[in-house]
């Protein structure tokens, strides 16, 4: 397709519990409005029965909303590009049925987004009036979230492979889940990260996998933190509130260091030094202090999102659409959401 001079990306998340509209002119962000969903943490984690509710509410606002903040009308838009997955099946679902009904009422042709390319490229997000420093291909990027936690060699826009992932948990459920554990209220890793600020990250020991390859493991670590929180709770009963900021600042520093230990192997392996993070836990400031520190020693050129872009926002959806409606690669009516789905 012969690129366009202006196109106009309506851009729509809805693979969890956030709903999120956001409008791009080719790669500049125009708007990105997102409605968040509290009624989660009553019940410690997403209940995907209220999330597709409150789904069905928020994204007609959310979307008018876009638009109106973009300064354009629905009869600007040249496509729009939704999550097809991976995902809540009832939350895809909703994004989905909207954004077929919105593109064939006004005849807007549709491009569907793999939720986890979103997050790899938003880094090509560009805003008006700011510097524009975007990775140069080939880049590995690790991309961390309370889902997947995933080694990729992003060769172009759209030709990603995947060299390592995790064999059961995510780092970001590792973080919620011994939250949990805590007693921490959810989502419990923004809050590890803040109580570890305050803490000694060499307080306590807690076990890391060994695994040959590139793939993470985080289920033994897990494991390994419940089990150390039950024997010293029956030694004192009030181990954990004592000690909360050492146990945080330990806890993160293992799950970084799992992290971390992982990709300087696959830089060596790979001999690629262009670097990013992405995903809802490279907001971590911990893993960010880690990154920066590995790049000075080792040379790496890296990129680190900005906060609005690391959690499940439509800026990052509608970016991966520009440049597959670029690529001339549309979705059909007839094309279904998936809760699973790979990234190549």
């Amino acid at each position: 397709m012969d690129k366009k001079k202006e196109v106009i990306v309506l851009g729509i998340e809805s693979s969890c519990d956030d709903t999120s509209a956001a409008v791009l002119r080719n790669q500049e962000l125009l708007s990105n409005v997102i409605a968040n969903q509290k009624v989660h943490e009553n019940y410690g984690g997403v209940v995907p029965e209220l999330a597709s509710r409150a789904h069905q509410q928020n994204i007609i606002p959310v979307v008018d909303q876009a638009i109106k903040q973009a300064g354009i009308t629905k009869d600007d838009i040249d496509v729009i590009a939704y999550t097809r997955g991976p995902g809540l099946l009832g939350s895809l679902l909703v994004g989905t049925s909207f954004t077929k009904g919105f593109s064939i009422a006004n005849n807007i042709p549709m491009v569907d987004v793999n939720h986890l390319q979103g997050h790899v490229l938003a880094h090509f997000i560009r805003e008006e009036g700011e510097p524009v420093e975007e990775p140069k291909f080939p880049f590995l990027c690790l991309l961390v979230s309370g889902g997947n936690s995933q080694l990729i060699v992003v060769k172009d826009h759209l030709e990603m492979k995947v060299i390592g992932q995790t064999i059961d948990d995510a780092a970001g459920e590792a973080f919620d889940k011994c939250a949990k554990v805590m007693g921490l209220p959810y989502p419990g890793g923004p809050l590890i990260d803040k109580l570890a600020k305050e803490g000694n990250p060499d307080a306590f020991q807690f076990s890391k996998p060994r695994i040959q390859n590139l793939d993470y493991s985080f289920s033994g670590l897990k494991t390994s933190f419940l089990y150390f929180l039950r024997d010293r709770i029956k030694e004192n009963p009030d181990f954990i509130e004592e000690n909360k900021a050492d146990i945080c600042a330990s806890l993160q520093k293992t799950i970084i260091d799992i992290l971390m230990n992982k990709l300087i192997k696959a830089t060596k392996e790979t001999g690629i030094k262009e670097i990013t993070v992405a995903g809802g836990v490279s907001a971590n400031s911990g893993l960010r202090n880690a990154l920066q520190e590995e790049a000075k020693k080792r040379g790496w050129n890296l990129f680190i999102p900005k906060f609005a872009y690391t959690t499940d926002n439509a800026a990052m959806i509608g970016i991966t659409g520009y440049f597959k409606f670029l690529n001339e690669e549309m979705s059909a009516l007839e094309d279904v959401p998936f809760a699973r789905m790979v990234i190549e």
